[in-house]
């Protein structure tokens, strides 16, 4: 059973920054998701287990960074230039190994989400 924490939402103006973190109990690969009003949950952003390899969403790409603190079982999404379709809740979900990192369905635990808000 992975335990996983999330932080950092909040309201942001267009063109600024937040950086949502997520603990977890254990080490893991894990990914970013989010969600919008009457939307389906989206893939974000994916890192594997040892924090060497990241995938993104193209809707991300050169905006978003994943990255992971190995020692203390964390991983960061540090998302600059924020737009107003950013806003979602954002879900981090935690798997044994990074593959299918875009299918919601094998990931086997998720945190309880955080909001983030942009407004233009």
């Amino acid at each position: 059973q992975v335990q996983l924490v999330e932080s950092g939402g909040g309201l942001v103006q267009a063109g600024g920054s937040l950086r949502l973190s997520c603990a977890a109990s254990g080490r893991t690969a894990m990914g970013w998701f989010r969600q919008a009003p009457g939307k389906e949950r989206e893939f974000v952003a994916a890192i594997s287990r040892s924090g060497t390899i990241t995938y993104y969403a193209d809707s991300v790409k050169g905006r978003f960074t994943i990255s992971g603190d190995i020692a203390k079982n964390t991983v960061y999404l540090q998302m600059n230039s924020l737009r107003p379709d950013d806003t979602a809740v954002y879900y981090c979900a935690a798997k044994p190994y990074l593959t299918t990192y875009e299918n919601l369905s094998s990931y086997a635990y998720w945190g309880q989400g955080t909001q983030v808000t942009v407004s233009s």
